[in-house]
């Protein structure tokens, strides 16, 4: 006997002899019939249907006409299009031809279907296959069906969110984020989406806590509709409203959770009641069902979103909630990223603007104007500045300088370099010297910025032209240190781009910096700049500096229309970065606004010093000033004397917005201002003319120095707009 044979006919579990029918039903290994076949199938949980060549439907399993809520007989012999309201209803005629391709070709093929059953949206998965006979010939195809609507959804809700990652936040603008949440919710999910924010959080503040409010105002910032013109809406897109805090929307706003709401008669009912526009909108478009999801980053409420359905017949589930609640909760982080930056930039706009000069002080060297714009793309306010400085001796300095970096580093820096490059011009140092200290006063920046500083922004790297324009022989020293050339305008029209020795940029240090000398006929016009003018992505540097110098010839009424011309065709609604430009219209001052005389070195000159200046205020029609400037003169011209070096002392009456007193000599030792004791013989004139005068100094030459001091003309107002 072999071991089969023993393990078939081995005893039962209970010891006794196996029966005859146990063994010979152990030994059973035929085909189940096709009663058994029947059983199998029509058990079976998975919908089966069977369609003939003719593509009617010749069998159905219980579970597919469970599935269409009819029996199997009363949908046998119809065709997919018309089982109704059924597995096949929806995309019925598509699931026709595919049958169709399926016993023409005799290859099976997927296909997916929608389809609503009781109220709610199921996908179901189809697998077709051809069902051939012994010959092999098609006879029919077998229709296999999965629901799917669960991993349907799961994809879509990654697709949403996928999208929602992309889409959403892609600019530092809260209004801008706030419409892409709403464009992207009536894609394939609402009907009409609303967003509404706080008013605080639009310009940039902090937001306040919903429950320490009196009561709950909000802007429409955003609204979307799959119908033109949003005719759900009764709130103007851009208007405050309030919402009520037993509401809808006020409860879900104290409990800072989203819900969801059936909009039944009941509903509506309520609505109406507390809202008449607001319910009748809801009554006559038909919506039905109502997603309330609060806009919340960082634990604080910013806004609410509302989403409804009216269009699209199947209600908001469970799931759907669910991802309208990580939908808005992506867009909350953004909205709230987008408030920090404009509340940032806001911060750094205003502190730029307050360094920004404002007004400026008189001068009749140049006539000036200006613009500024600040760069709106999203990295931040830069740290571009200009400036108009009056300088002893009628001159003015212009300044246009670039920091590099963005935000309240860049335009603190801004400050310290401009208050910086104001010190040094006060000391009336030449361009280049002035540079130079202004690289040592960059590194020394550098060398306290900490190494694991917050900001990780440098001063090195900055930019600055400096230059010093002397109205009366219209002479200008320039120098720069990393900063684009200036353009000079002649009076006939013709432009052209000064060349000036290539300075490194600011905190370099170890290179000297070099100044050129232009003599400007009246009536010049300086055009200085940032880079941001002629930095474009889009075009070449030299094609804008092309087009630059064009616009600067044409014939302009103003300098104001100039600059408008300029900044219109140059620089973009939404700049990449700062763009600051300031032009300068030059002037003379004729031989009727100064005098001059050569004096020796001999004490006696100083009375006809005196009487000379005495004589020239008396022509100037400036008789209130002759008793000051004597005594003024009497100094100076003494001083240079006695400690100036021997001859030539020369001495310079400018009257221009102020009287200016100038003594020239070929001495370079300082003057100091020093308080004269009881017995001391000198030591009182510096101190003299300092009380007498409102301001003075000293300035440095090749050949010497230059003591200066200056008198206000009576009625003169000594600032004006720049």
């Amino acid at each position: 006997m072999s071991k089969d044979e023993t393990d078939r006919e081995g005893p039962p579990a209970d010891g006794g002899e196996p029966t005859p029918a146990a063994a010979e039903g152990s030994r059973t290994t035929g085909v189940p019939s096709d009663e058994v076949r029947g059983w199998i199938l029509d058990q079976l949980p998975v919908p089966v249907a069977y369609f003939g060549r003719d593509q009617l439907l010749a069998m159905a399993n219980a579970a597919a006409a469970g599935s269409v809520g009819r029996p199997e007989a009363s949908i046998l012999g119809l065709r997919p299009g018309e089982i109704e309201p059924g597995l096949f209803l929806e995309g019925g005629e598509g699931l026709a031809d595919a049958i169709a391709r399926v016993l023409r070709t005799g290859e099976g093929e997927p296909y997916e279907t929608h389809l609503m059953m009781a109220g709610s949206e199921h996908v179901w998965q189809a697998a077709m296959s051809p069902v051939r006979n012994a010959a092999g010939e098609v006879q029919g195809v077998s229709v296999v069906t999965l629901d799917t609507t669960d991993q349907f959804w799961a994809r879509q809700r990654l697709g949403m969110l996928d999208k929602a990652s992309k889409r959403i936040g892609s600019t530092l603008d809260v209004g801008r984020t706030a419409e892409e949440l709403a464009a992207l919710g009536i894609e394939g999910f609402a009907d009409f989406v609303t967003v509404d924010l706080l008013a605080e959080v639009l310009a940039g503040d902090e937001a306040r806590s919903v429950l320490h409010r009196d009561k709950l105002s909000f802007h429409r910032v955003a609204q979307r509709s799959v119908l033109e013109g949003c005719p759900e809406s009764v709130v103007p897109l851009g208007r405050t409203h309030d919402y009520d805090w037993d509401s809808v929307v006020g409860r879900a706003l104290i409990d800072g959770e989203p819900s969801r709401h059936t909009v039944d008669e009941e509903a509506l009912l309520r609505w109406t009641t507390e809202k008449p526009a607001r319910g009748r909108r809801m009554r006559v478009n038909k919506v039905h069902s109502v997603l309330v999801v609060p806009l919340r980053a960082r634990g604080i409420t910013l806004g609410i979103t509302v989403f409804a359905r009216h269009r699209t017949p199947a209600g908001f589930g469970s799931t759907d909630l669910q991802l309208a609640a990580e939908l808005v909760s992506r867009a909350a982080v953004c909205v709230d990223n987008a408030r920090r930056y404009t509340r940032e930039r806001a911060t750094a706009l205003a502190l730029q603007r307050s360094l920004l000069p404002r007004r400026a002080a008189r001068q009749s060297a140049v006539e000036v104007t200006s613009r500024y714009l600040p760069n709106t793309n999203g990295a931040g306010i830069g740290g571009d500045w200009f400036d108009v400085i009056p300088l002893s001796g009628a001159r003015v300095a212009l300044v246009v300088g670039d920091v590099v970096g963005h935000g309240l580093h860049a335009s603190a820096t801004m400050g310290r370099l401009r208050t910086a490059v104001r010190t040094l011009a006060d000391v009336d140092l030449t361009p280049e010297e002035l540079l130079t200290q202004l690289d040592e006063l960059v590194l020394t920046l550098d060398r306290e910025e900490p190494a694991d500083s917050a900001e990780g922004a440098t001063v090195a790297g900055a930019t600055c032209l400096y230059a010093v324009y002397d109205p009366t022989g219209g002479c200008c020293t320039m120098a720069r240190a990393g900063h684009p050339e200036p353009m000079l305008v002649r009076p006939d029209g013709t432009v052209e781009q000064l060349e000036l020795p290539c300075g490194p940029p600011l905190g370099v240090g170890g290179l000297a910096f070099e100044a050129a000398e232009f003599e400007l006929p009246e009536g010049s016009r300086l055009a200085l700049y940032t880079d941001g003018l002629i930095a474009n992505v889009d075009r070449d540097v030299d094609t804008v500096l092309a087009d630059l110098r064009d616009l600067l010839g044409r014939p302009e009424h103003s300098l104001d229309e100039a600059c408008d011309t300029v900044m219109d065709a140059l620089v973009p609604e939404q700049p990449n970065d700062d763009v600051a430009l300031l032009l300068a219209r030059t002037r003379r001052l004729d031989a009727g606004h100064y005098a001059s005389w050569d004096l020796a070195a001999d004490p006696a000159v100083v009375s006809t010093a005196r009487k000379g200046a005495s004589a020239q205020l008396m022509a100037w029609g400036l008789d209130d000033l002759v008793f000051t400037t004597e005594l003024v003169v009497s100094e100076l011209v003494t001083n240079a004397i006695r400690y100036g070096g021997g001859d030539p002392v020369r001495l310079r009456l400018i009257r221009d917005h102020a009287l200016i007193c100038e003594v020239s000599d070929s001495s370079s030792t300082a003057p100091h201002l020093r308080r004269a004791r009881i017995f001391d013989e000198g030591g009182r004139g510096l101190l003299l003319v300092a009380g007498l005068t409102e301001r003075w100094g000293t300035r440095y030459t090749g050949t010497g120095k230059t003591i200066w001091a200056e008198q206000p003309l009576p009625g003169s107002d000594q600032t004006e707009p720049l």
